[in-house]
């Protein structure tokens, strides 16, 4: 989404895509969330970026002191500069002594227009382009109906607008819940919200409600607060990222794996290899990893399931050196914490290996721990078809790994995301002549013609080593096979 001159830039990090640019400038916003949501922080990002572009910034706090302001910028290494102007209001002291207590006025007739009057002051001592009024629940409580909460609103809008000033109004819905008197008043309405999942830290989100005018990226989008401010991630729309290349078809670096495949992977395909734990997906992946390194391309790996020092030190020991990939600068390697990441940063992180690095191939492994990072598994495929046909439209080639519940037998997947990949690798334990082996197999390819028979592998020394057709055996894809003519041809030794 472009950025148009008349907004505000909001200063926070993917907040202006999923505004289309930031604040309308002269207009009144609502940011809403409950305690601890981030509020306060995106207020000041919002006025700091406002300062750095040489704007007069006014902080109005009615909830907060101003130096528990500054200790909160100072948390995040930031400095509150001379364009940004904290006026801390409080109710004069009078309100506050016992003997000056009103007994035939309501005292909050009096505070509501003491306090208006000090904003309007102090507006007029700063003339501000930008201002933050932090809470609304104060003058909620201060105006006791809602008629006069929103003519106040109401009031406010009206100064500040004819004056040019872009005004940003903090409720942190902590008084009547159901009030919108501000929703219908404000030009834009944007929401956050903080999840708690039984294990895990929190999970933070925002959604723009309304914006009068204008298109916005609708939807939940995730964000995180740390030091250095909000950084919030844009729900991803693969529509948007239409290119174009070349779907040329690349080989592997084993003829009887490119027999298989019937010659190789389609570029900008994606590829799922589904099978028991212990069978080599990962390992498989890493072969075409390497393959991709060894043709000078970026490849990047995220790691959900295992512990990147054991696999690194895993695949050397199978001939696959990933920390030399790593520090030739061909390969990008992160370990991912499903129960500290969102679906968003995620999604965010491999956008900006394909994007910043070109990265041509990108393994996923495994979505079981990217299930985890999304419990619902309607949501799970939704975020799965956007990132597959967001990479697949970047002419990236894409490898997911699924590990089914079970050795031999009926097993079954977490999640079926079979329909959503171009090409689906089975991979299978068999037992013959008293051994238990492992076999290949393609059971679906979009892109081209494939083989469709079933191929002995295994791991040694050298990686993964496909012998020949297993013609002889039926029953190989069950787990246990009968002999239907002489033995067959044993795999080439790793």
């Amino acid at each position: 989404m472009s950025a148009s001159t008349d907004k505000a830039a909001t200063g926070v990090a993917g907040l202006d895509d999923i505004t289309a640019g930031g604040f309308r400038r002269g207009r009144l916003y609502l940011l809403e969330g409950s305690p601890g949501t981030g509020k306060t922080t995106i207020a000041t990002q919002f006025l700091m970026e406002g300062a750095a572009a040489g704007e007069r910034c006014l902080y109005i706090t009615l909830s907060e002191t101003e130096d528990e302001l500054r200790e909160s910028a100072l948390s995040h290494d930031w400095e509150l500069g001379e364009n940004i102007e904290v006026f801390e209001l409080v109710p004069p002291e009078s309100l506050l002594d016992e003997d000056q207590q009103q007994s035939l006025l309501y005292s909050s007739d009096l505070e509501l227009g003491e306090t208006t009057k000090r904003i309007f002051e102090a507006f007029e001592r700063t003339k501000p382009d930008r201002v933050v009024l932090d809470s609304l629940s104060e003058i909620r409580l201060l105006a006791q109906s809602s008629l006069r909460y929103r003519r106040q609103i109401l009031a406010l809008k009206h100064y500040f607008s004819r004056h040019g000033t872009t005004i940003l109004m903090l409720d942190d819905l902590t008084t009547e819940m159901l009030d919108k008197t501000v929703h219908s008043v404000a030009h834009g309405v944007i929401r956050l919200e903080e999840l708690s999942p039984n294990y895990g830290a929190e999970r933070r989100r925002l959604r723009v409600v309304k914006y009068r005018g204008q298109r916005f990226r609708g939807g939940y989008h995730d964000f995180v607060i740390e030091t250095g401010g909000v950084r919030s991630f844009p729900r991803l729309v693969s529509a948007e990222h239409k290119g174009s290349f070349r779907r040329d078809l690349v080989p592997t670096r084993q003829a009887a794996l490119n027999a298989l495949l019937g010659g190789g992977f389609e570029r900008g395909s994606s590829t799922l290899i589904i099978g028991p734990a212990g069978t080599g997906k990962s390992l498989l992946t890493l072969t075409f990893v390497a393959d991709a390194v060894a043709r000078g391309e970026h490849a990047a790996m995220f790691i959900f399931d295992e512990e990147m020092g054991l696999l690194t030190a895993r695949s050397k020991a199978l001939g696959i050196d990933l920390q030399a990939m790593v520090e030739s600068g061909l390969l990008t390697l992160e370990q991912v914490d499903a129960a500290e990441l969102t679906p968003g940063e995620f999604s965010e992180r491999v956008r900006h290996c394909v994007e910043k690095h070109d990265a041509r191939i990108v393994v996923i492994d495994s979505v079981n721990g990217y299930q985890a990072a999304m419990p619902e598994e309607q949501a799970l495929i939704l975020h799965m078809h956007e990132l597959l046909q967001y990479l697949n439209r970047k002419g990236a080639t894409t490898f997911l790994t699924v590990a089914q519940h079970g050795l031999v037998g009926d097993m079954k997947a977490p999640v079926d995301v079979t329909y959503l990949a171009d090409t689906v690798i089975l991979l299978r334990y068999f037992e013959a002549a008293g051994r238990v082996r492992r076999a290949i197999s393609i059971v679906k390819k979009r892109t081209g013609p494939h083989e469709d028979t079933i191929r002995e592998f295994r791991i040694g020394g050298e990686g993964i080593t496909l012998g020949e057709p297993l013609t002889e055996f039926q029953g190989v894809l069950r787990g246990v096979p009968s002999l239907i003519g002489r033995p067959v041809a044993e795999a080439p030794p790793a």
